[in-house]
């Protein structure tokens, strides 16, 4: 049987997910220039694909035209229309065993979770590394007849900023550090008094770019900053595009196990994440980091880590896991990465 020559790729969300295909797309592409990748993701998500040649970005529309069964069904029509020969589901989720029932005769993969491996993890039955979402993204494809190698990656260059985002970052010399002090879940989030004790110490040294997104994330960032020249805040002020612009131009980000820390990995950037009550093993690291990047809430401490794999459940007092990681440690490690 012929290999495929047109791939539909499905990952509709959440963002960190969807930014983590970014980098075994970019493989397949450069392995396989011949073949055609469409990606069916959310329209917000469509600037994360933005450098990678050979590919088209079809928008779901869940919230709209897309939703609910008739939706999906209405979804199935459009797509087939596209003229794919085979199906690369990322996501595996209800949705999309749903939509590909639509697509009978096309030659479909779905993604291999690892449940079984991740609840074995999170109920401390083995404490081992897990196979990273990179590699099981790229398991997919090897299955429909492409191996990826994800052994020596490109990145894209850094985007010249224009006009009104330097205007905005000003110029010096200092280092510039993106700073997301946010995450889905308070298990994976930095105490926000032992963030700002970093931000304060590092902002000495280099330029702080704050990132977050929602009302109550841009109060807090308006807080951290203090009128401080070296603190700007970056969150709910630009296009998702022109933030994406801003970190490929940092020289570090600092981040939680999340969104933020999976987009600068996958433009290249060093990234200085911090992990709460969630933990490397389960396959969520960015790609291509180096793992003393990492720092870790203390598991001597709090030996039932990782409580989960998302952070969203963990025991009584396990909320103060992060602070068992000291600003210092986070300063250090900041300074150490910068200046290797």
């Amino acid at each position: 049987m012929p290999r495929p020559q047109h791939i539909l790729v499905i990952r509709l969300s959440a963002m960190g997910d969807v930014a983590m295909t970014v980098p075994v797309i970019r493989a397949f592409v450069s392995q396989y220039p011949d073949v055609k990748i469409t990606v069916l993701t959310r329209s917000f998500f469509k600037p994360f694909f933005r450098e990678i040649p050979n590919i088209s970005i079809f928008e779901a529309d869940l919230k709209g035209k897309h939703k609910g069964l008739l939706g999906l069904w209405k979804l199935s029509k459009e797509l087939k229309h596209i003229g794919f020969d085979a199906v690369a589901d990322l996501h595996n989720v209800l949705r999309t065993k749903i939509l590909k029932l639509f697509f009978f005769g096309s030659k479909v993969v779905q993604i291999d979770k690892g449940r079984a491996e991740k609840k074995a993890l999170v109920t401390g039955q083995k404490f081992q590394q897990l196979r990273s979402t990179h590699q099981r993204y790229a398991d997919v494809f090897e299955k429909l007849g492409f191996p990826v190698a994800l052994s020596n990656p490109h990145f894209p260059e850094r985007v010249a900023l224009g006009s009104v985002l330097s205007k905005i970052l000003g110029k010096d010399s200092k280092k510039w550090i993106g700073i997301a002090p946010f995450a889905a879940f308070s298990g994976k989030m930095y105490p926000i008094d032992l963030m700002e004790a970093v931000i304060d110490e590092l902002s000495h040294t280099y330029k702080i770019m704050l990132f977050g997104a929602g009302q109550e994330e841009i109060l807090l960032i308006k807080k951290l900053i203090k009128g401080n020249p070296n603190i700007i805040n970056l969150a709910g002020e630009l296009h998702f595009s022109e933030e994406l612009d801003i970190i490929s131009n940092l020289d570090l980000m600092v981040a939680m196990d999340s969104g933020n820390a999976h987009i600068a990995a996958i433009l290249g950037v060093e990234v200085v994440t911090l992990w709460g009550v969630t933990h490397p093993y389960a396959g969520f690291y960015p790609f291509n980091q180096e793992r003393s990047n990492a720092i870790l809430a203390d598991r001597n401490q709090f030996p039932q880590i990782p409580t989960s794999i998302y952070g969203n459940t963990y025991p009584s007092g396990y909320d103060k896991a992060m602070r068992s990681i000291s600003p210092s440690q986070v300063v250090n490690k900041v300074n150490a990465v910068l200046n290797k």
